[in-house]
């Protein structure tokens, strides 16, 4: 659990606006200062299965929080995931571009660069 203190920085640090306490970008800051916290609880104590279990809940919170960012503000996703250092903000970035070359290609009819991208999605 955060302390207020670090909380209310984290608030400070990521609001939107001057009220701004539960926009998607400082939820995903909170989120992301618990995981660090949880994450360093797990590895002095491996067998913490019920911490372990939260940690996860948390990590997906805050994929779905960012997913919905960057459908909503790109730009403020961007602008976060940098901030933050996120590595899934880079997987997700890299996914959606896959999507919108694909996307591009079924559009121009071009099979070739469809066949290409297919190829290079199963290899990976």
């Amino acid at each position: 659990m955060l302390d207020k203190k670090v909380k209310e920085r984290i608030i400070a640090k990521f609001r939107t606006h001057a009220n701004d306490t539960g926009s998607s970008q400082v939820q995903i800051a909170i989120l992301t200062e618990e995981i660090k916290l949880l994450t360093e609880h797990l590895q002095m104590h491996k067998h913490d299965h019920s911490s372990r279990r939260g940690l996860l809940r948390k990590v997906g919170e805050r994929r779905r929080l960012l997913k919905y960012l960057q459908k909503e503000d790109e730009q403020a996703f961007m602008d976060l995931a940098i901030k933050l250092k996120l590595k899934i903000a880079k997987k997700m970035i890299d996914d959606e571009e896959a999507k919108r070359r694909e996307e591009e290609a079924l559009m121009a009819g071009d099979i070739d660069e469809i066949a290409e991208i297919e190829e290079v999605e199963t290899k990976e």
